[in-house]
This record gives structure tokens, sequence and C-alpha cells, in this order.
């Protein structure tokens, strides 16, 4: 899968973006809003390029100005009940991008795509603390669902986490405005 928004291109990984995830990965607290760890070294990374690669639901978010990768989305299978109409979203962002409307245009573009497809419902959540998320959360129309825990394995700590949904007929209905 390739998609578009105004300023990236959302596809898969591929060796040649290993210095570009580090750059992002390395970051103090990109990871840690995520639950995990930031990375100390490229080897780590690499690690993490692999998995990525491997993986057909985790997307680079390449700069079209620059064709840098700036960060990643994941479209996760439900967690909670295995449901097939009911997808999740986990993603991170290079902090030098943040807070510029880029992710906003990824999240919009992901929603259409899937809720194109038999996709019903749309999870979105993030810890109580990560207030950039939860802000960028409900600015892209999600409703807030209910308060969660999450347990990090590679930061040993359990967050409280705020769990957001979107359902395709409210993005139809907001699609129409």
């Amino acid at each position: 899968m390739r998609l578009e928004t105004g300023r990236t291109i959302l596809r898969h990984f591929e060796e040649k973006d290993l210095k570009d995830l580090f750059d992002y990965c390395s970051q103090k607290d990109v990871g840690e809003m995520a639950g995990w760890k930031h990375h100390n070294n490229l080897l780590t990374s690499k690690n993490v390029l692999d998995r990525y690669i491997e993986n057909s639901n985790i997307f680079a978010i390449e700069n079209k100005e620059n064709g840098k990768v700036i960060g990643h989305i994941a479209v996760n299978s439900d967690s909670e009940n295995g449901r097939e109409d009911t997808k999740e979203l986990g993603f991170a962002l290079n902090s030098n991008y943040q807070n510029k409307g880029i992710m906003t245009e990824v999240i919009y573009q992901i929603l259409d795509y899937l809720f194109s497809k038999n996709i019903e419902y749309i999870y979105a959540c993030c810890f109580e603390n990560n207030r950039s998320s939860k802000r960028l959360i409900e600015k892209c129309g999600f409703t807030f669902e209910q308060e969660g825990l999450f347990y990090s394995e590679s930061l040993n700590k359990t967050f409280k986490s705020f769990e957001y949904v979107y359902s395709k007929s409210d993005w139809q209905l907001q699609k129409k405005h």
C-alpha cells in the first residue's frame, strides 16, 4: 500500500530508512509517550526496522519535501476482542515535525482508506500524560470511550490511558459537512 497526503507519502519501510528511523526513535520522549524505550544505538533501530519491514501494517511517514522518514503509523488488529471490522492506530513522529498538522493529515488519510474497506471502528489510545496525542486524537474526531491501563514491558511501567473510537458512520457524516 502507498498513500499520499499533501506533505507525506505513507509506504512500507525499506532498508534505506535506518538512519531516519534512528533519528526519531532516539529522541527522548518520542518512544516513551508511545510505550517504548527510545533507541540508544543503531542496532536497536536495525532490529526494529527489520520487524517493520516484515509487518505490512506499519507504514513509514515520508516527508515529500526532503524524502526523509519522519515517523510511522501502525494499523493494528483489534487487541481487545479480535474483531475483523476493527483496527487500532499507533503512531510516532519526529519531534522536529510535531505540531505542524502533519500527523493530522496522515490520520485522516488512514481513516479514509480504512473506512473505504470493511472496517467499522478504529481505535486510538494515548497515555494520560501525553497531552499532544490526546489533542491530536480529539482534533481528528475520535470519541472518548473509556480510561484503561497499558503495561509497557520495555519501560516496566503501567500507564493510565485514554481510549478513543471513530466509527465508519461518524466518518461518513463528518465527510458530508
